[in-house]
């Protein structure tokens, strides 16, 4: 399968073009591709357009290694025609949402709407009806993953947009994901999940969400891949081809959480790609009660050991490089020796990525700001573990350790700020800093339940990867 004549890709930000073109430097993880003599004209400033063979492969090179992505705007328009993209929404008992996203749908469009046996059944069934969407009502709730595959049975358009109905869609989210499906091996496309402004999203966990909700991916595009920064894409929002996901069984009806983390995996081990599309939006109406907005974090976190007995190599609360492990242990020890083993790990790891980068130009101001970028990493993950996924453990050490006491209160001021440094935010840092350790309060004590409950702590731990950087 190659990418067609016409198909445009544009280097990632984080990309550096290095020794007047002969080399690129970036990519998930960073790697330095070499570009060969006849692959250097092919680079236009920071795009790669398919004419030939070679433009073809050197395009598809990029996009495997992360380097580059498609420029969606060049790609051919497409239309979500009933002739082509089926809308699949499941509900249970929310006729008022999916009034409010049927209504938004082109008035062409081929809908079926799977009610996962509502407590209520005639509102969901009458709102179809008015919209003209094709009912399947379930007798029994088997969940969104089973609701999903209900209404998968049913499509026979090339392309199905799975959309949750407490969603409303932009008219040009559809249309623009299915562009991506020019590249032959992409089988997903999903759009950024926004926040639906609504009354009850003025309050303090309204605007929490609508800057650090868990569906929210970033603003920038993205290959979803296990270990690298978007690893998963939420199934709130997502349009895949149908043939691709009839064949791979469609979701796991047995996981009522993480299913849509299981279908990216599954499709990434068959080779198939997942592109994340920021520049299209689905505004998602977000949990603003406690409670409510409480226990659905939880639940979140109970996905992490049904995943982990399915993809052991996938599911982990941080992934290191052996020399920033060390560098987080160092830090963590509090010692007279911490911080300057410390520097002397960031020292020696500069010294190494130099090396390698020697015929580049500049490598050592390459490879210091590699250096850093890996320990800002590790610093960021180290938090995380002591204040989300570990921090029942965290809190018992602090009855106990004050180099605990200390390690906690530095982890939660640094996850914050780390948190904080990019982006426009809507609350205070008092109210977020409150949010955030209740985002973190919930998620972990699921993840530590599905632990206990699965009677294994392979969600709970680090993994160590070594990492080949050059092509």
């Amino acid at each position: 399968m190659t990418l067609p004549y016409g198909f445009v890709v544009t280097l990632d930000r984080h990309t550096r073009v290095l020794d007047g073109g002969r080399a690129l430097l970036g990519g998930s993880p960073t790697r330095l591709l070499r570009l060969g003599a006849r692959a250097r004209p092919l680079l236009t400033g920071r795009t790669v357009r398919v004419r030939d063979a070679a433009s073809a492969v050197l395009a598809d090179r990029l996009l495997e290694t992360g380097l580059a992505h498609p420029a969606v705007a060049a790609l051919e328009p497409r239309e979500a025609a009933g002739s082509e993209c089926t809308y699949v929404i499941p509900v249970r008992d929310r006729p008022r949402a999916l009034g409010r996203l049927l209504a938004g749908l082109p008035a062409d469009s081929s809908v079926i709407v799977v009610d996962d046996a509502s407590h209520r059944p005639g509102p969901v069934a009458a709102v179809a009806a008015r919209h003209g969407a094709r009912l399947v009502a379930l007798a029994v709730n088997v969940g969104a993953a089973g609701a999903r595959n209900a209404g998968l049975r049913l499509v026979t358009t090339p392309y199905v947009a799975f959309v949750d109905s407490d969603i409303v869609l932009a008219p040009d989210t559809v249309p623009t994901l299915l562009r991506h499906f020019a590249d032959p091996r992409v089988a997903l496309a999903v759009p950024r999940i926004t926040a639906l402004a609504t009354g009850a999203s003025g309050g303090w966990l309204g605007r929490y969400e609508s800057t650090r909700s868990s569906l929210d991916l970033g603003a920038h595009p993205a290959a979803v891949r296990p270990g690298t920064p978007v690893s998963w894409a939420p199934s709130a929002c997502m349009v895949a081809r149908t043939d691709v996901l009839a064949d791979g069984g469609g979701f796991d009806e047995r996981l009522r959480v993480g299913e849509d983390v299981d279908l990216c995996w599954r499709l990434e081990a068959r080779s198939w790609r997942i592109r994340y599309e920021p520049s299209v939006a689905a505004a998602h109406e977000h949990r603003t009660g406690l409670a409510d907005w409480f226990g659905r974090k939880a639940v979140y976190g109970t996905g992490a050991q049904p995943l982990a007995a399915r993809h052991p190599g996938n599911i982990a609360p941080a992934v290191l490089a052996p020399w920033s492990a060390a560098l987080l242990l160092a830090l963590c020890a509090q010692r007279r020796w911490s911080l300057p083993l410390t520097v002397s790990l960031w020292g020696v790891t500069t010294a190494r990525i130099a090396g390698r980068l020697a015929d580049t130009g500049e490598p050592v101001r390459h490879a210091a700001r590699l250096s850093t970028a890996g320990t800002v990493s590790a610093v960021s993950q180290g938090a995380a573990l002591l204040t989300r996924h570990w921090w029942p453990l965290t809190a018992a050490g602090c009855l106990v350790s004050r180099r605990v006491r200390r390690a906690a209160a530095v982890a939660a001021v640094l996850d914050i700020a780390l948190e904080r440094r990019h982006g426009t935010h809507r609350l205070d840092v008092i109210r977020y800093g409150a949010a955030r350790r209740l985002d973190d309060l919930a998620y972990g004590a699921g993840v530590w339940a599905s632990a206990l409950r699965g009677r294994s702590a392979k969600a709970l731990l680090p993994r160590v990867v070594r990492r080949q950087g050059s092509d």
